[in-house]
C-alpha cells in the first residue's frame, strides 16, 4: 500500500510513501518506549524494592538505586556513536532491544542489591543506545518537511512507555492498604513480589521491539557514507520515488569525503568547522535535564508525599503526570514542523520558569494536596510540549553527515551526565534548600537556559540535513 502526499517543495516531482516511512519510524521508535519504560519503572518499585533491600534509611543507597542506570546511560551513549558508525544504527539497536529484555528479567529476579544494581547498570547501557540511536536513525530516513514529526514520535514513544510503566506500577499495587507500615509493606506481596512484575513486564515490549528490528532496512546515510549507493538508493527510492533517491544520493554525496569517513574519532571533534554545532548540541542535552523535570519522575514519592498524598495516592497521581505527559506531546508533534523548533524551545523554557516559581511559593507557603498536583502537571505540560521532544529533534539533526554518529553519541553523553548529576544531587538539594528553593534554583537555570537558545539556535525547520550541515558549518 503506497499512501503518498503530492510533490516536494524542491520540485523535484517525487512523492513520499507515507506508510513506509511511519511504518519504519515507528518500529525504530520503540527504543524509545522501552527507554522510558525502563526508566520510569524506577519510581513506582522504589517504595517496595527499598523495603525488600532494607535500604529505605539511607539517603546515598536510594540516590545510588536511582541514579546507577545513568553510569550505564553513559557508556551506551560511548559506545552507541562509534560503534553504529563502524557496524550500522540497525545492528546496534537490535542489540539494544536484546539488552533491555535481558536486564528486564534480571532485575526482576534480583535476590541481592548489588544483583540488582548490576542489571540496572547494564540496563541503563540499553537505554544510552537507544536513547542515542533511536532518533538518529528515524532523522536519518525521513524527508526533511516529516523530520520533526518523526523524530518526536521517538519522544511520543518515550512518553508512553513512561506512561504504560505508571500504570503498570499502580495496577500491581492498586489494592495496597491505604497507610500502610513499612513492617506490613516489607512481608507482603507487594514488597517480596509485586515489585518484580514491574520490572519483569518490561521484557514484552523489549521481544516486540526485537523482532521489529529486524525487518527495517539500514539507514540509507550510514550506507552512503560507506560506498554502498545502491542498497541507500533502494531504500531511498521506496521512501520517495526515484526523483527524490537520486537528489538525496547527491546531496549526501556531496557532504562526505571517502578518504576520511571511514575512520571517525572522536578527536574529529576538536574540528573548529564543528564546534558551533558541537555546543549547540551539548548544551541543550544538559539544559533539558538541569531544567529539573526529570526529579518528578524519579523523586514522585517525595515530591507528593511532601504535598500531603500517601504511597496509593503518590501512584495514581504518578498516572496523572504520564497522562499529562502524553497528551501534551501530541501538541508537540502537531506543532514543531509548523511553528518550528526555536520558538518551542523558548516557550518551554519560559514556561517553566514560571510554573517553578509557582511551586516553589507552594511549598514554602505548605500548601498541599490538589493544587500542588495541578502546578506539577502544568509543569510537565509545558516539558512536554517543548524542550523534552525538540531537543532530541535538534541534536538529531544538527551534525554532519561524516561524524554524526560519534557527534550525537557525544551530546547524549552530556544529556546523560546532566541527568546523573541532578538526579543524584536532588535529595540534598532538598535537604539544604528544601523543596521551594530546590524548584526556585530550577527556575534560575531555565532563565539561563531560555537565553542561550534566544541568542544561539538557529531555526533548523524544513531544511534537510545536509542544508543544515552547510547552515552550521558555514
Amino acid at each position: 500500500m503506497n499512501i503518498s502526499t503530492p510533490s516536494r517543495p524542491d520540485g523535484s516531482g517525487s512523492e513520499y510513501n507515507h506508510l513506509y516511512i511511519w511504518l519504519i519510524s515507528m518500529v525504530a521508535a520503540l527504543g524509545g518506549l522501552l527507554f522510558g519504560w525502563d526508566w520510569v519503572v524506577i519510581g513506582g518499585a522504589k517504595p517496595f524494592f527499598e523495603r525488600f533491600f532494607h535500604i529505605q534509611n539511607s539517603a546515598a543507597l536510594s540516590g545510588w538505586a536511582n541514579s546507577c542506570a545513568l553510569t550505564g546511560c553513559l557508556a551506551g551513549a560511548l559506545v552507541a556513536g562509534t560503534l553504529s558508525d563502524r557496524f550500522g544504527r540497525k545492528r546496534l539497536l537490535i542489540a539494544a532491544a536484546a539488552l533491555f529484555a535481558l536486564t528486564s528479567t534480571g532485575n526482576a529476579l534480583a535476590q541481592t542489591f548489588v544483583i540488582f544494581i548490576f542489571w540496572r547498570i547494564v540496563g541503563g547501557v540499553a537505554i544510552g543506545l537507544a536513547s542515542s540511536l533511536s532518533p538518529m536513525y528515524i532523522s536519518e530516513v525521513a524527508p526533511a518537511q516529516m523530520r520533526g514529526r518523526l523524530v518526536s514520535l521517538n519522544q511520543l514513544s518515550i512518553v508512553i512507555g513512561v506512561l504504560l510503566a505508571q500504570i503498570t506500577n499502580w495496577w500491581l499495587v492498586r489494592d495496597l492498604p491505604s497507610g500502610a507500615t513499612d513492617s506490613f509493606i516489607q512481608n507482603s506481596w507487594f514488597g517480596q513480589q509485586g515489585w518484580r512484575w514491574m520490572f519483569g513486564i518490561t521484557a514484552a515490549p523489549s521481544l516486540l521491539f526485537l523482532l521489529g528490528m529486524f525487518l527495517v532496512p539500514e539507514s540509507p546515510r550510514w550506507l552512503l557514507k560507506y560506498a554502498r549507493a545502491d542498497q541507500a538508493r533502494s531504500i531511498l527510492r521506496r521512501i520517495g520515488g526515484g526523483d527524490y533517491a537520486d537528489a538525496e544520493v547527491r546531496d549526501v554525496e556531496a557532504t562526505l569525503s571517502r578518504e576520511e569517513v571511514q575512520c571517525v574519532r572522536f578527536a574529529d571533534l576538536l574540528d573548529p568547522r564543528l564546534r558551533r554545532a558541537l555546543v549547540l548540541g551539548v548544551v541543550l542535552a544538559v539544559f533539558q535535564q538541569w531544567c529539573g523535570i526529570n526529579v518528578i519522575f524519579n523523586y514522585a514519592e517525595e515530591i507528593f508525599r511532601a504535598a500531603g498524598y500517601d504511597i496509593s495516592s503518590v501512584l495514581k497521581n504518578i498516572a496523572w503526570t504520564g497522562s499529562v505527559n502524553l497528551v501534551f506531546t501530541f501538541v508537540a508533534i502537531g506543532f514543531v514542523d509548523r511553528c518550528g523548533r526555536r520558538p518551542l524551545m523558548l516557550l518551554g523554557s519560559a514556561g517553566l520558569t514560571v510554573v517553578y516559581l509557582v511551586l516553589g511559593v507552594c511549598y514554602r507557603a505548605h500548601v498541599t494536596g490538589l493544587p500542588v498536583l495541578l502546578v506539577v502537571l502544568a509543569a510537565i505540560a509545558c516539558y512536554s510540549m517543548s524542550l523534552a521532544p525538540v531537543t532530541w529533534v535538534i541534536i538529531s539533526e544538527i551534525f554532519p553527515n561524516r561524524i554524526r554518529g560519534a557527534a550525537m553519541s557525544l551530546a547524549v553523553m552530556a544529556l546523560w551526565m546532566a541527568c546523573f548529576i541532578l538526579t543524584y544531587t536532588f535529595p540534598m538539594l532538598n535537604a539544604w534548600l528544601g523543596a521551594a528553593g530546590t524548584f526556585w534554583l530550577y527556575a534560575m537555570v531555565c532563565v539561563l537556559g531560555g537565553l542561550f537558545i534566544w541568542w544561539k539556535l538557529p531555526e533548523t525547520n524544513g531544511q534537510t540535513l545536509e542544508e543544515i550541515e552547510r547552515k552550521l558549518s558555514g
